[in-house]
């Protein structure tokens, strides 16, 4: 008997795949909530090409809400990053009853490999990655180019197979749902916004190095406000953004609205898509805004606009000319602060800004 599953003989890069075989399709996308988001196109290209498959999704537990409602979705299985050896049996149970055919797995992570193994779909797809037992565990194995935006390599792993994604497979796919929609309704009441004529600006991150300078948001929302666009301001519920918030509130000169803390995911989707504009960092609120259809300011630092930057929605990607960057790391020499984003005047952002608000939406 053996100890582990068996290994997985790799397909050739010429095999032929009957497509029409596959009834139920899992895909995985264990990481955080703007990268759950950015992989919703490959749910549709799926149900496109595979129309009489079921396709499932697993993502951790408190990113669900990027997928939740998609029209696509069969199921939506989610795990939790530390949970129990019983959560962990439960779920493989509850995966393996799902007779998979296919595996799309968008991370390198162990997990995906386990699944493959256990799971024994006939097609297996999954990044190239080092390390013999990974790549022994997929049929398939798909390269990341550099510099390619990371929706275009997410559907890489279905070009991988045969299943060539069309421009309309590839948008951004986030459904806000009916209490979501309602709630914003009532918030714009409540707070006396307008349909499509707000600036929501979202200043927070959850890391402090993608952040820029809090006097440089002050003077951004002041100069907007003079030129008689409302604003309100948001963040995740963390006491580090919310304070953030707080401390660029006290600083302007006039009341703003806040709802800081104060939306769910979905809430912030709605809340997006019922703004004229949205200017932030990169952030999954970002990637939200673009997926509701908002227009978007984006100030990049150390992460690459090229692979991360917003997607097919009118934009103004704003970075600085630092020839290190973008370098990946957390903040100059790791120290959770960014000069390439300090740097970032404050004009540049207000001039992207109004040339987005003087376009046609």
């Amino acid at each position: 008997m053996r100890p582990f599953p068996a290994p997985i003989t790799p397909l050739s890069i010429d095999a032929p795949l009957d497509l029409s075989r596959i009834r139920r399709v899992l895909v995985t996308k264990l990481r955080h909530h703007g990268d759950v988001l950015l992989a919703s196109p490959v749910l549709g290209a799926l149900k496109r090409h595979l129309p009489e498959a079921e396709i499932d999704a697993l993502v951790y537990h408190d990113t669900r809400d990027m997928l939740s409602g998609h029209p696509a979705l069969s199921q939506l299985h989610l795990v939790t990053k530390r949970g129990s050896l019983r959560d962990e049996w439960r779920l493989l149970q509850s995966l393996r009853s799902r007779h998979y055919d296919l595996l799309i797995h968008l991370t390198s992570s162990s997990r995906g490999t386990w699944l493959a193994r256990i799971l024994q779909p006939s097609v297996s797809v999954a990044p190239n990655h080092p390390g013999k037992w990974y790549r022994g565990s997929f049929t398939h194995l798909y390269r990341h180019a550099n510099a390619r935006p990371i929706v275009e390599c997410n559907l890489d792993a279905l070009r991988r197979i045969g299943i060539w994604p069309e421009d309309r497979d590839k948008k951004l796919v986030l459904v806000a749902g009916t209490n979501a929609d309602q709630a914003a309704e009532n918030h714009l009441r409540d707070l006396g916004l307008e349909h499509g004529k707000f600036i929501l600006i979202h200043p927070t991150s959850r890391w402090l190095f993608k952040c820029w300078p809090e006097e440089k948001v002050v003077e951004l929302a002041i100069r907007l406000s003079e030129r008689g666009f409302p604003l309100l301001f948001s963040s995740g519920p963390d006491a580090q953004e919310t304070g953030m918030v707080q401390r660029i509130l006290t600083r302007l000169p006039f009341p703003a609205p806040s709802l800081a803390g104060r939306l769910t995911l979905k809430e912030l989707a709605a809340m997006l898509a019922r703004a004229r504009l949205f200017i932030g960092m990169d952030s999954a609120p970002m990637h939200m805004a673009a997926a509701m259809g908002t227009p978007v300011v984006a100030l990049f630092g150390p992460s690459g606009a090229d692979i991360w930057g917003p997607w097919q929605i009118p934009s103004r990607v704003i970075t600085s000319d630092h020839s290190c960057r973008p370098c990946g790391f957390d903040g100059c020499g790791g120290s959770k602060r960014s000069d390439c984003l300090d740097i970032i005047p404050v004009e540049r952002v207000l001039d992207a800004a109004m040339d987005l608000l003087e376009q046609p939406r």
